[in-house]
């Protein structure tokens, strides 16, 4: 499980976690709670490994959440993904666990993950999962990452 927080990693000197089990992903307080707006980060070079081979596999990964209390530090979220570097799982189980990990740790109105993973093998494999409901009202833009075409 996750270590226990002591104190936020940003704006200092930050061990980088081997695991993402090892890794802290830090919540900060939402100056913003009372209103509803989307957050959005993007990770268009996120690896895992495949715990089959063991060789790299490559991701783009979109998070989108509508905060509530809480805030995800930008900084342990980059820690935190790239903990999965040196971690073997297949690509539902590694985008299904990182949207897991962030709900649990901020609780947010709504939150969404796609993870649109290179091809191994010929054939990419794009995993979706989302929790909660969108405020009503609230804009929620296309992820913007065009399904896979190869050089067809």
């Amino acid at each position: 499980m996750a270590k226990t927080k002591k104190s936020l990693q940003l704006g200092k000197a930050t061990v980088w976690p081997k695991t993402p089990d090892e890794a802290q992903l830090d919540a900060v307080p939402n100056p913003q709670a009372g209103e509803n707006y989307l957050v959005r980060f993007t990770a268009p070079e996120f690896t895992a490994l495949c715990p089959v081979t063991g060789q790299p596999d490559f991701a783009h990964l979109v998070i989108d959440y509508v905060p509530n209390k809480s805030l995800i530090e930008s900084k342990s979220l980059k820690l935190y993904l790239a903990s999965f570097r040196n971690h073997g799982g297949f690509h539902e189980d590694c985008t299904i666990a990182i949207g897991k990990r962030i709900v649990r740790e901020i609780k947010p109105k709504f939150f969404r993950i796609g993870g649109y993973w290179y091809p191994r093998g010929g054939m990419p494999i794009d995993v979706f999962w989302q929790t909660g409901t969108l405020p009503k009202g609230l804009w929620l833009p296309d992820q913007g990452v065009p399904p896979y075409r190869g050089r067809g």
